[in-house]
């Protein structure tokens, strides 16, 4: 028997989602005085009644005068595309217009933003080749985005540990390849430069791959607290991570009602919507979870996005679990194809996200498949996540001993996340290792006390008894 399925790299879509804040609109209404600012709040969408009053996004009379997000880039893209038509030569302009390019990328998770921000920055950086940060910096995100790090940082670098922008880039680039100390030093480097919305929330994803979870709360709170009315997309971003902290502990009534306060600040925000999709699936409320999915394939309008193949394989998760093997299979099926064709494309498919596809199919030659694919991908990538699906591909080849050396990898870490321990008690449970293997179980039970048997089915995990 084996704990073979997970579905823990949903968090493999966060750098994609690090959206950069909206101009600062409607600052009139922002600075009424408390008690006429109450009143103007009673008028716009209210929080969620469950949300805890640290999470609660303080200038919602301000939502209704701030444009669409993909409105405003795009008004964005049109000013530089406007001062290019008169200076074609302009390097900055033509940083600027990438930047503007990445955002929308970020904004939609259409891939023909992520080609046309690069194309645009390498323009900029052979108009502008010395001084240009702006373009150093989209094409250091990009390669981070193919999970080339080492290029990453080195052009993080390059722009100099003087710009937040580079700091912010070594923490993420640092954290994905497991060298949390070192993101730890970064993110303690810029909370101190600029403590605001994003270098807390940095720091607050440092501090949860630590395990050290007090002081994750007490981020994002001085997080929200130090927010601006300018930084809506950050706002939605730093509840839906916080959401997901919550739902990683069993606290599903806290956890929705921040998911939901990220959806009304951000209508159909795809982070958002997948995080609320997996509460709802871990829950058993299936057909809320079909219509949450549903909704991220329609903020895209029918383009292809870096959100469909999660999409597609939540999908089928839910459809497994009504006992519907037909439609979870065609599913699957339709999500390889399209990570397969990435991979192909050397696009920004994810090596990882394939393997542990094919691990959930379950057939020998998809293991053997993906146990390839994960000592490549192990090569560069070395965070929880990735060890924790390398662990699970060593498992269903039979090599117990290797699996079990990296479930203790992950351990040190002190990364405290329910569906890891749980799978480190299964391992060590077939090694023998009895009082081990009760030691993870229990451990698994402390983190997330809701994490009983439907937990574990919607995550694609075995069952043993405790």
């Amino acid at each position: 028997m084996t704990a073979n399925k997970s579905e823990k790299n949903k968090s493999d879509i966060v750098w994609w989602l690090i959206l950069i804040g909206l101009p600062i609109v409607g600052i009139a209404v922002v600075n009424l005085p408390p008690s006429l600012r109450l009143i103007a709040d009673k008028f716009a969408n209210p929080s969620p009644k469950n949300l805890d009053a640290n999470y609660r996004y303080n200038f919602s009379a301000t939502l209704r005068s701030n444009p669409n997000q993909k409105e405003a880039i795009q008004q964005e893209i049109a000013f530089y595309q406007q001062r290019l038509a008169v200076d074609s030569k302009s390097g900055l302009n033509r940083a600027g217009l990438a930047s503007a390019y990445l955002k929308m990328a970020r904004a939609t998770g259409e891939g023909g933003w992520f080609l046309l921000a690069e194309q645009a920055a390498e323009r900029s950086i052979a108009l502008l080749p010395f001084d240009n940060k702006g373009a150093l910096l989209v094409l250091a995100r990009i390669a981070e985005a193919r999970h080339d790090f080492a290029t990453a940082l080195r052009l993080a670098k390059q722009v100099g540990f003087d710009n937040e922008d580079a700091i912010a880039l070594s923490v993420t680039s640092h954290l994905a390849t497991g060298k949390v100390s070192e993101a730890s030093i970064a993110a303690e480097t810029i909370v101190n430069r600029i403590p605001n919305l994003g270098s807390l929330t940095l720091r607050a994803l440092v501090r949860e791959a630590q395990g050290k979870d007090a002081e994750v709360l007490q981020d994002y709170r001085q997080a929200m607290a130090a927010e601006e009315p300018g930084e809506i997309a950050g706002s939605a971003r730093a509840r839906s991570l916080l959401g997901r902290f919550y739902a990683r502990r069993g606290q599903f009534v806290q956890a929705k009602a921040l998911f939901l306060e990220a959806l009304r600040l951000v209508p159909r925000y795809p982070l958002a919507l997948i995080y609320l999709a997996d509460l709802e699936t871990r829950q058993g409320n299936y057909r809320e979870a079909e219509a949450n999915y549903s909704k991220v394939s329609a903020y895209s309008g029918g383009a292809a996005t870096v959100f469909d193949r999660l999409v597609d394989r939540g999908m089928a998760r839910v459809k497994e679990l009504q006992g519907d093997a037909i439609a979870s299979g065609r599913l699957r099926d339709k999500a390889e194809a399209g990570l397969r064709q990435e991979q192909v494309s050397g696009g920004f498919g994810h090596r990882r996200d394939l393997a542990s596809l094919l691990l959930e199919k379950g057939r020998s030659q998809d293991v053997a498949e993906a146990l390839l694919l994960m000592q490549e991908e192990v090569k560069i990538r070395r965070d929880a996540v990735t060890l924790d699906i390398y662990a699970w591909a060593l498992s269903g080849a039979g090599e117990w001993q290797k699996a079990d050396r990296v479930m203790a990898e992950i351990v040190r870490s002190g990364i405290r996340d329910a569906g890891m321990f749980y799978r480190a008690g299964a391992i060590a449970r077939t090694l023998g290792k009895d009082a081990e293997s009760r030691a993870y179980f229990q451990k698994s039970k402390e983190i997330d006390p809701s994490f009983g048997d439907r937990s574990r089915q919607a995550l694609g995990l075995g069952s043993y008894e405790f």
